[in-house]
């Protein structure tokens, strides 16, 4: 196999750029810090790029793992918090 093989539908970053093929996303994940690239839901993505490339599993696969890393990194919306209900005392 080879890691000139495509995504079925490019990814676009945050920054502009696509990742089109096995190779961009390989280079992509490569330019981390050790810190993020330590982070189990990229070294997943890792993994699963070079299984599609090396081994010939399904770029599907590979694809799903990038796309869960990418959106990983996005920040969660904080919590909404209700309003406590006020009660009365009656005597």
């Amino acid at each position: 196999m080879s890691w000139s093989r495509e995504f079925d539908d490019p990814m676009i970053l945050h920054d502009g750029r696509v990742l089109r093929t096995l190779r961009d996303a390989g280079h992509y994940v490569a330019g981390f810090p050790k810190a993020k690239h330590d982070r189990p839901e990229w070294r997943l993505a890792a993994a699963m790029l070079m299984q599609a490339a090396e081994d010939g599993a399904p770029v599907m696969l590979a694809e799903i793992a990038m796309r869960r890393a990418l959106s990983a990194e996005k920040t969660p919306p904080a919590p909404r918090r209700k309003r406590a209900k006020v009660y009365r005392v009656v005597r």
